[in-house]
């Protein structure tokens, strides 16, 4: 038994307004501003270190070490923490999603899915 039967993990049926059906909403509307971001910063992290123009040089030294080498291991902590903060963002927006979808409550009969996108109800 799961919430779509109506039904309660202990066997106790839900109330009938907050059963979750196909048409529930779990996530509110999403704003596009985190998720650009998080995809410059991987996209930093992935492109700079494959453009070897930018790093293909022998000076500066770094105790002894040519500049292409200690550049790319500068960048393994570097796209750590680009990855961490991408990571940050998008989770950071999909529960502000999930707490406004708490707040608002299931979407009422007769209405349109939150999830139903340009092309109506879902099927």
């Amino acid at each position: 038994m799961s919430h779509a039967d109506g039904y309660r993990p202990d066997g106790e049926a839900f109330p009938e307004e907050s059963r979750l059906t196909r048409d529930t909403a779990i996530r509110g509307p999403a704003r596009p501003a985190p998720y650009i971001g998080a995809g410059i910063l991987l996209a930093a992290a992935i492109l700079f270190p494959l453009m070897p123009q930018l790093y293909a040089f022998d000076a500066p030294r770094l105790g002894g070490m040519p500049f292409f080498y200690w550049y790319q291991l500068l960048w393994v902590p570097v796209s750590a923490i680009l990855t961490g903060s991408a990571y940050w963002l998008v989770t950071r927006e999909d529960r502000r999603r999930r707490a406004e979808a708490r707040a608002g409550g299931p979407p009422q009969a007769g209405t349109a899915s939150a999830g139903a996108g340009l092309g109506g109800d879902r099927p």
